[in-house]
């Protein structure tokens, strides 16, 4: 019973914590939850479509923000495709073509498997706190939980969603509905992430559903990950083109 008392009150200690945090607070603790020095995963994306639903598996290896590999596993259509990411730049091999392209330019807002996200959603990695200016715009609760509502300005040039409106739970300090936006204010596509829970010291959401709001007949994509492991040992050797083609 002592200990049901003492894990009660200590909840309700970090509850008051966090909800006297800073705005800097805040967006710094949501990219620590996010980011990590390294990552090994294996998740599946659900693509849904007007008739018909699909499902891609894969394994991601990622150090940081600037190296990224990404092997898919099935459907045998997508089987031995490859992505490597080196900082700014992104390739992908395909083995039907045995073809290693360049993703630049335009090419990076196209959509990566007939899926919501884009190219560019998978490059923008940098923390949140490095590219937005962040102010709180009042509190709301969403499904029984309490979150701040957060608007976000880009303060650096170039990137895909320049305005964001973010739902941050008070507690898991993530974003667990997120709005994405254009200069212009037009509204791109929008996010949710739910079935959070502690991993390795970290709230991290084990679902994310994206909705690309100007593509017709989308019903979104979900991205499941199946296992994740946080700060683990990768060697370098594994972010080299030279495996693209293995």
């Amino acid at each position: 019973m002592i200990k049901i008392l003492i894990s009660i009150l200590s909840f309700a200690f970090l509850i008051g914590q966090n909800k006297d945090m800073s705005v800097q607070d805040i967006i710094r603790a949501m990219d620590d939850n996010l980011n990590a020095k390294s990552r090994i995963l294996t998740s599946k994306m659900v693509v849904h479509g007007r008739r018909s639903s699909r499902t891609i598996e894969s394994k991601n290896w990622v150090i940081g923000i600037d190296l990224a590999f990404t092997e898919y596993l099935s459907p045998p259509r997508e089987k031995g495709t490859k992505m490597l990411k080196l900082g700014d730049k992104l390739w992908t091999y395909s083995p039907q073509t045995d073809r290693v392209i360049q993703i630049s330019g335009h090419m990076l807002r196209q959509s990566v498997m007939g899926s919501d996200m884009s190219y560019n959603d998978i490059m923008e990695d940098r923390p949140l706190v490095e590219l937005y200016e962040a102010t709180l715009d009042g509190s709301v609760e969403v499904d029984g939980r309490d979150h701040w509502i957060m608007l976000l300005e880009a303060k650096v040039k170039g990137l895909s969603y320049p305005k964001r409106r973010a739902w941050i739970d008070k507690e898991y300090l993530l974003p667990t509905k997120e709005e994405l936006y254009a200069k212009s204010g037009k509204l791109l596509k929008t996010s949710t992430m739910d079935g959070i829970k502690k991993v390795k010291g970290r709230w991290f959401p084990s679902r994310f559903i994206y909705k690309d709001e100007l593509k017709r007949n989308s019903k979104g994509t979900e991205w499941i990950i199946d296992e994740i492991e946080f700060d683990v040992e990768i060697p370098r050797s594994r972010f080299s083109k030279a495996l693209l083609r293995k």
